[in-house]
């Protein structure tokens, strides 16, 4: 059974790791993957077909414990505890829910201090009672002495702890940013989850009008080391990276990529309207992986030279889900008053594509399952928009224009 710290407004965990609000999706995977033989039978939870309409959810179904994150820029929104009975909990390093302490309204009282009233939900049945950052809500159901009460008494006006009556249990506790747990937003990423990386506020595409000229990216760091993060703040930088830009150009911008993958083929070469497509290549072009940045950026491999980037959203029900951050990219559109929604497809605002969509299979060479299915490929204006079966985009390349004769 887990022995968890409770850090209202922030956090829950114990001196190896802590779900810490704010956390971004790949960090609270990466703690679950390290640790699968104490923390087991994990569920990701999401809708299939309006993903950014709900929660993503971590489920730790053996420890009744729910991690959601904000379905736009998956960081930590809330830590849900369910089933008291499955973990122990304790605040200031004592306990207030174990197999020998009942987690009663009087033991909240008792470790938590004084609050604002709680508030009685009818139709849950259940009374929250708030503390900054933490809530905890007791169900009329458990009482031994429900029947004694009326629902009118405690539906119009704030119910304080000790009208609550003797013995209720807690059923769920909630960790969260702010006073309210309906209104609650996730927090900025916290330093300690920096780890050295760099993370991107927002990336913008630079484009003229006959197509894509490189990106902007606006990024965050913080340099966090052991026994300094007390004194260390944010950084904010903004780098541009352009099409043609050499490799040492790169990484004085960004520094060093996570990963360098050097590609064996090619899938959309057959597409290529050049003459010389089928022409093999005895150097292999090679990515830059960025991966908290979301970002990969392609090179020539005989000039060396930026020729292609890739931007990932990292929706859940993707092949490429939790290896890439969330990349919140802007491309910007020229739209004329009253020619079409700006909320509308990519198609209503950039152009129908002239060819029908590429299908797109993917899979590895150890392993040849998808179980998520083929994607769609959309080209537009030197840009290719890889479409889901329920209609999100799941990444978009861009392409730099031609090179003329002379520049080759």
């Amino acid at each position: 059974m887990l022995d968890l710290e409770v850090v209202p407004e922030r956090s829950l965990g114990n001196e190896h790791w802590e779900f810490a609000l704010g956390m971004p999706l790949a960090q609270a995977i990466s703690i679950l993957q390290k640790h699968c033989r104490i923390i087991k039978n994990v569920q990701v939870l999401y809708s299939e077909q309006m993903p950014l309409s709900h929660d993503l959810i971590l489920n730790l179904t053996q420890d009744g414990i729910k991690l959601l994150f904000d379905a736009t820029n998956q960081r930590l929104k809330v830590v849900e505890v369910y089933d008291l009975s499955k973990v122990k909990l304790k605040y200031c390093g004592v306990h207030f829910n174990s197999q020998a302490v009942v987690p009663t309204i009087e033991q909240i009282d008792q470790s938590f201090g004084a609050t604002h009233p709680g508030v009685y939900v009818p139709a849950e049945q259940l009374f929250h009672l708030n503390f900054r950052g933490l809530s905890f809500s007791f169900q009329l159901d458990s009482w031994n002495e429900a029947p004694k009460y009326e629902v009118r008494r405690f539906y119009a006006n704030p119910v304080a702890p000790q009208q609550i009556p003797h013995g209720a249990m807690v059923k769920r506790m909630h960790i969260y940013s702010g006073n309210n747990l309906q209104e609650t937003r996730a927090p900025l990423m916290p330093l300690p989850c920096f780890l050295g990386n760099i993370y991107a506020e927002g990336v913008d595409v630079l484009r003229d009008p006959s197509g894509p000229l490189g990106l902007r990216l606006r990024l965050l760091t913080a340099a966090c080391s052991p026994g300094v993060i007390a004194d260390t703040k944010v950084r904010s930088l903004e780098r541009n990276i352009f099409f043609g830009d050499s490799c040492q150009d790169v990484l004085g911008a960004l520094g060093s990529p996570h990963k360098v993958f050097y590609k064996s083929e090619d899938k959309m070469k057959i597409h290529s309207p050049s003459p010389h497509k089928q022409v093999s290549s005895k150097c292999n072009d090679y990515f830059f992986n960025y991966f908290t940045l979301g970002v990969d950026i392609l090179f020539d491999s005989t000039s060396h030279l930026v020729k292609k980037f890739v931007l990932h959203t990292n929706f859940p029900g993707h092949y490429n889900f939790n290896i890439y951050h969330r990349c919140d990219f802007k491309i910007p559109l020229i739209i004329k008053k009253g020619e079409c929604e700006v909320n509308g497809s990519f198609q209503e605002l950039l152009g129908h594509p002239m060819e029908k969509p590429v299908v797109l299979h993917r899979s590895s060479s150890a392993n040849n399952t998808n179980p998520f299915g083929s994607t769609f490929c959309f080209g537009l204006q030197r840009m290719i928009f890889e479409v889901m079966q329920n209609n999100h985009i799941a990444s978009v390349s861009l392409y730099g224009a031609p090179r003329t004769p002379a520049q080759a």
